[in-house]
């Protein structure tokens, strides 16, 4: 009998890269455009005729710098990285809290990721 064989992964050698329409604001926040319909149908009939098709969402410092770094080629670890030098201890338990919130990010499809080697 085989046992299967798991692949660990390690958050901090993930890529994520960013699926989502999205702006600067005037105080340097990230604004997301999150369309209000997900079926093909309704995105090609109804969303061209509505005034707003898309909702937005504001993110706070933290996210908006993580959210900057989302580019596909950046890895977590070195975005954690750069958090720790820019917000210092305020944003601590650093990787916990940048976990939650790329798991966050996935599970909802404003983001994607990649794994460092490719898989």
């Amino acid at each position: 009998m085989k046992q299967n064989e798991t692949e660990k992964i390690n958050l901090l050698d993930l890529k994520p890269s960013r699926n989502l329409k999205w702006e600067t604001g005037e105080k340097n926040e990230v604004i997301l455009f999150v369309p209000k319909f997900q079926n093909r149908l309704l995105v090609k009939y109804v969303m061209p005729n509505i005034k707003r098709p898309y909702f937005k969402i504001k993110l706070d410092d933290h996210g908006s710098f993580i959210w900057t770094l989302c580019d596909g080629s950046t890895t977590v670890g070195k975005i954690s990285d750069k958090l720790k030098v820019k917000f210092g201890e305020s944003f601590d338990p650093t990787y916990e809290r940048i976990g939650k919130f790329v798991n966050q990010l996935v599970r909802d499809k404003f983001l994607s990721i990649e794994n460092m080697s490719g898989k």
